[in-house]
């Protein structure tokens, strides 16, 4: 029933103005209400629906209707000598608290997370790493030093970002599918996963490969080539094992000059040798 509720005070405020929304008795209140929401992960950027992840227009709606309400903030962290480490960003999104009730590990060293982000109970975040408002982050699941998950992302249950992986925010339009990791899922490091890509389960994604909506994924093993659609996001196979690769360029003087273009390439399927080497240690839990 909040859910719900929350949803239609949020779809009216979104039709509102900066101005318009800051004058209006109780804005505040929905949007404290929606962001509890977010923090609880009751309320998800995208949901998987009879097999396809959808967006919510309004959970995107409402964070966007936080930024409108927000007003500049300083905040500051004190340093040895007397000097503080200052930040200003909009009030309405703190940085997010943890306790050790909540069983998140937050490792000392400059992570941050925003407040309207969820990272559920046993996920690991190693420094430095920040997740934006609106990400989703699954049970179980690693953020090495240097990852990013961006606004709304969505991350499954353990998987595992490598160091300097890179998982893109998709704020606006408000109707398109953020980036989606699915569970048990391996991303390499420094991969970087963009513009609404979908990995689904039990992936893994070689280090430095990156995925986007205009780079096609060449399926060795099945002979096809996997790209984005106007209907469809670019979705990585359940399994697929992910590589770095090339492809001739086309023309006179790319022939001459022997020249490649970067693509990806699904070179396996995983397998028992794959699940061996991409296993985390339970101990570093």
């Amino acid at each position: 029933m909040q859910l719900e509720e929350t949803r239609k005070n949020i779809e009216e405020l979104a039709a509102l103005s900066s101005d318009e929304l800051r004058d209006r008795s109780g804005s505040r209140e929905v949007f404290f209400a929606f962001r509890e929401l977010l923090n609880s992960g009751a309320a998800r950027a995208a949901e998987k629906r009879n097999g396809e992840w959808k967006a919510n227009a309004w959970v995107k709606q409402g964070i966007l209707v936080g930024m409108k309400l927000g007003v500049m903030q300083e905040s500051s962290v004190p340093l040895p000598g007397g000097n503080d480490w200052t930040f200003v960003d909009k009030d309405t999104y703190p940085v997010k608290r943890f306790s050790a009730g909540d069983g998140v590990r937050v490792v000392p060293g400059g992570s941050s997370v925003r407040d309207g982000a969820y990272l559920a109970p046993s996920v690991v975040m190693m420094p430095p790493a920040y997740v934006n408002v609106g990400a989703w982050v699954g049970e179980g699941t690693m953020i090495d030093s240097h990852a990013l998950v961006g606004s709304c992302a969505q991350i499954g249950r353990n998987v595992h970002l490598s160091a300097a992986s890179q998982i893109g925010g998709v704020l606006e339009p408000v109707g398109a599918v953020p980036v989606v990791v699915e569970d048990d899922v391996m991303i390499g490091g420094n991969c970087g996963i963009y513009e609404g890509t979908v990995v689904r389960s039990r992936a893994v994604i070689g280090t430095g490969v990156i995925l986007n909506g205009s780079t096609p994924v060449y399926d060795t093993v099945n002979g096809c080539i996997i790209r984005k659609t106007g209907d469809a996001p670019l979705t990585i196979p359940e399994g697929a094992v992910v590589v770095a690769g090339s492809r001739t360029a086309r023309g006179d003087f790319a022939a001459e000059h022997g020249l490649a273009i970067y693509t990806p390439l699904i070179v396996k399927y995983r397998d028992e040798k794959t699940d061996s080497a991409t296993a985390l240690e339970s101990a570093l839990r």
